[in-house]
Parts: structure tokens; C-alpha cells; sequence
């Protein structure tokens, strides 16, 4: 009898299962003291890295200048936010002039000073900014030619081009809908047609894909779900499937995939964790108190059949989007309650005052233990999983997961259990906008800035 030989692909899951399984193995043997030092967020070593990287990075990271400098900023900047760490006046002066010098004299962000603007670091270079907050800070961004830059991106499809001539993908639309929200300049034109992009990249396993016909990704799947909410038009998508294929992303390693039979990564802490934090705060979900089974220990249980099958199936019968334009000329869709007609850029802001009326729908606490165990690297910094080396973007994204985890059953005005936070509660990070993904303080600053400060950008006058 032959017995079927093991892929490539199951050996490397059986070697990051034994990884993770020895590190819970020794926690649990321990005394009680022990794990508390165990499960311990190593702060200051944490913003020790951070800084130095703040200061200059080392000659290994040269392959990240051509396109990546303003994302070095957000990472380690909205780390160190969310760590509660300010920055002195001089680090914070340089990083500014330098985001500056990014700053395309048409509009958006390149990667670097002199590149062409970009999507993805005009997002960086903006939650950079508003990380740093303060009038220089924020009175640096050029809204008016930001807002033409985005125009320029815009596509008939309803997509936008993460530069030109570039790419058309859901990350091109998240980053340009969720800088004009947080920048107050979204207006009907940017959103037109937006939804049906997003539509068209749900895919039959419920996640959000890239682009129309690929694979759904928890990065994605982010990005999608955060742009149909800013959008207003979130009850369009086929929610029960999109959750159904979240829950199943958390696996026994009690951290999150990015992609089915793929393996666990720290970075989906916030990719997937955040989605679940934007799930919670929607009516249609949270109005049916959907749950996961009550979970005691890491591995999860996944013999139910249908997590969401009490959710009202809406939307999956809808061609394109449901909004409409009203004899005023404002834009709604029914099902986010925000007022009518809609202001796209009160959506942000109503979204997380909302409250939480619900239990998050994966397992937190064993996710909080996979990233304060698993992720957080001896020296400082955090990582994707066990054997791998530390990183900006993942101690970023490791760290947005657990305030995420530590947050996500308190509103926004509500002190935060201990029982909601795994490990010493000096462990508590600060919490963010998981819309944008920025310290909810910084956030409410940026918002009343760029609210009282509407004068020098009329977009009427740019149409």
C-alpha cells in the first residue's frame, strides 16, 4: 500500500505548528508569575528599535528607498503612537520637511523626494502626518492638489491607479477613499462607482480579492470592506460569506492567514483582526448578535457549519450599487444610518462612535497570546512567526492586532477591562481608528483640523 507523499506546503505547516506549540507547551508548564513575564509586551525594547530606525536605518534597508521610505515612517511612527511614545522636536521637525520633500508639486506622495506620487505612499505619508499631528504637521498636506492627484487616479470602472499609468486594485481604492475621508475632500466624484469595483472582487469564498478573478486576501479583504463602509454602501456586500471566510482564517496556531492553506503570519493580526473590528460596528451584523461558540483555549473550533447563518442575506441579488442620488444631489444607501442626505466625511466619525453591541467574532485573547508569545522578537521589534526576523511593517501590524484585541469590546469612550487584555495590564496599547488605522487621539485631532480649516480647499471649484 502506498501512502500519499507530503507537499512542500504541509511540511512547512508542520514545522511552524511545532514552532508555536513548543512556545505555548513551555507557557503552560510554567507557574503563574512566569507566564505573566511570559506573555509581558516588551515595551521598551520595543521603542528602543523603533527609535533607532526613526534615526537612520542600516545599509540592509536600501532596497526599500526607491518606493518605500513614507511607509518606514507610518510603520515605525504609528508603533511608537500606538506605544504611547512621542517623538522629541527634532525627529519630528526632520520627518515632516522630509514627507515634504515627497510631496509631488501636482499632488500625492512618491516614495521618496523627486518620485512620482503614489497610492499607497500617499496613504503612508498622510497617516504619518497626522500621527505626528500638530498644525506644521498637518498644515504640510496639500489638500487641493492631493485631491486632483486622486481625481487623476480615478477610472471609469469605478477603481483607481496606485500611480500613473499603474495598477487598478482594491488597495488602490482603499487608500485613496480613506485619505480623502480622513483629509475631509471625499466628495460623489471620488465615491462614484467605487461600490461596484469592490463588488466585482468578492469572491465565491467570501474574502475580497485584488482584482476582479483572483484569490481572496486578508489584506484585501480589509481595504474592500473599509472602502464599501466609507462609502456607505457596506450592506452590498454578501457580509455571511465574507465572515464565514474570516472566521476559518484563525487557525489552531491561534493567529490569523492571509489566504486559504497558507500559513499563520502576525501581520493578519490587523489585516484580518481589523476586520472583524469593522464587522462588529455594522447594524445588519451587529443587530443579529452573531458569535462564534464560546473558546476556552487556543485551538479553535471550527465544527460549526455556518457562522452566520442568521444574518439576512442582503445584497447578493444587487448588480453594481444600491446608492442613489437624491433630489438634492446628496448621496445615501440605506443600512449605516447616517444621516440624509450623506457626507461621506462624517462616516468616518460616526462609524466609531457607534456602540459595541456585540462579542467579537474570533477568538481575541488567543490572539493576543500568539503575538505577545509567538511574534515579539527577543531584541526588540515583532515578527511574522517563530524563526523569522523582525521588521517595521510587522511590528506595525503586530501591534495594531493587539490594540485591535485589547479595544475591540469597549466603545471608544470606555476604559478597557482587564480581562480584555492578556498578560500585565501595562500591556494595554493605545487604541486606534480601525478604519484608518491611526491612534483614535491623532485621528480626532486630524478631524477637527481639516474641519475647521475648509477654506483654502473647495473641491466645487476643482470639478
Amino acid at each position: 500500500m502506498e501512502f500519499p507523499v507530503a507537499t512542500k506546503t504541509q511540511h512547512e505547516q508542520w514545522t511552524v505548528e511545532n514552532l508555536v506549540f513548543r512556545k505555548y507547551n513551555l507557557f503552560e508548564d510554567l507557574p503563574h508569575h512566569a507566564q505573566t513575564l511570559m506573555l509581558e509586551l516588551r515595551r521598551d525594547e520595543h521603542i528602543e528599535y523603533l527609535m533607532r530606525g526613526l534615526r537612520g536605518l542600516p545599509a540592509s534597508f536600501s532596497v526599500l528607498d526607491a518606493n518605500s521610505r513614507p511607509w518606514m515612517c507610518y510603520w515605525i511612527l504609528h508603533s511608537l503612537a500606538l506605544l504611547g511614545e512621542l517623538v522629541d522636536d527634532e525627529l519630528e521637525n526632520n520627518t515632516i520637511d522630509f514627507l515634504s520633500r515627497c510631496q509631488d508639486p501636482n499632488g500625492g506622495y512618491g516614495g521618496g523626494p523627486g518620485q512620482m506620487p503614489h497610492l499607497a505612499t500617499t496613504y503612508a505619508a498622510v497617516n504619518s502626518l497626522i500621527t505626528l499631528g500638530g498644525h506644521k504637521a498637518l498644515s504640510s498636506i496639500n489638500r487641493r492638489e492631493l485631491y486632483t492627484f486622486l481625481r487623476r487616479m480615478k477610472q471609469p470602472s469605478g477603481g483607481f491607479r496606485m500611480h500613473d499609468a499603474g495598477e487598478i486594485d482594491v488597495r488602490a481604492c482603499y487608500t485613496a477613499i480613506s485619505v480623502a475621508s480622513v483629509l475631509n475632500i471625499l466628495d460623489h466624484e471620488l465615491v462614484d462607482n467605487v461600490g461596484s469595483y469592490i463588488l466585482s472582487c468578492q469572491t465565491y469564498e467570501g474574502g475580497i480579492s485584488g482584482e476582479p478573478g483572483s484569490e481572496a486576501h486578508g489584506g484585501y479583504t480589509f481595504c474592500g470592506l473599509a472602502t464599501m463602509i466609507l462609502i456607505n454602501e457596506v450592506n452590498c456586500l454578501d457580509l455571511p460569506r465574507l465572515i464565514d471566510w474570516l472566521v476559518f482564517r484563525q487557525g489552531k496556531e491561534c493567529g490569523f492567514q492571509g489566504r486559504t492553506n497558507k500559513l499563520v503570519d502576525g501581520c493578519y493580526s490587523f489585516w484580518q483582526g481589523g476586520a472583524f473590528a469593522l464587522l462588529q460596528r455594522i447594524p445588519s451584523v451587529s443587530e443579529e448578535q452573531i458569535v462564534l461558540p464560546d473558546v476556552g483555549h487556543c485551538t479553535l473550533d471550527t465544527s460549526h457549519t455556518s457562522t452566520t447563518s442568521r444574518i439576512s442575506e442582503v445584497g447578493n441579488s444587487s448588480e453594481g450599487t444600491s446608492s442613489q442620488v437624491d433630489d438634492t444631489g446628496g448621496f445615501r444607501q440605506e443600512g449605516l444610518k447616517v444621516p440624509f442626505p450623506v457626507n461621506y466625511n462624517d462616516i468616518g466619525y460616526d462609524f466609531i462612535n457607534r456602540s459595541v453591541e456585540m462579542k467579537p467574532l474570533f477568538h481575541a485573547i488567543a490572539l493576543q497570546r500568539y503575538i505577545l508569545l509567538c511574534t515579539q522578537a527577543e531584541n526588540g521589534g515583532l515578527i511574522d512567526k517563530p524563526g523569522k526576523s523582525r521588521d517595521f511593517y510587522h511590528t506595525c501590524y503586530c501591534l495594531s492586532g493587539l490594540s485591535i484585541c485589547q479595544h475591540i469590546c469597549s466603545d471608544a469612550d470606555s476604559p478597557v477591562l482587564p480581562r480584555a487584555v492578556s498578560g500585565p495590564y501595562s500591556n494595554l496599547l493605545e487604541p486606534i481608528h480601525p478604519l484608518f488605522n491611526v491612534v483614535l487621539d491623532q485621528y480626532h485631532e486630524a478631524r477637527e483640523f481639516f474641519t475647521t480649516h475648509r477654506a483654502p480647499f473647495n473641491s466645487e471649484v476643482l470639478h
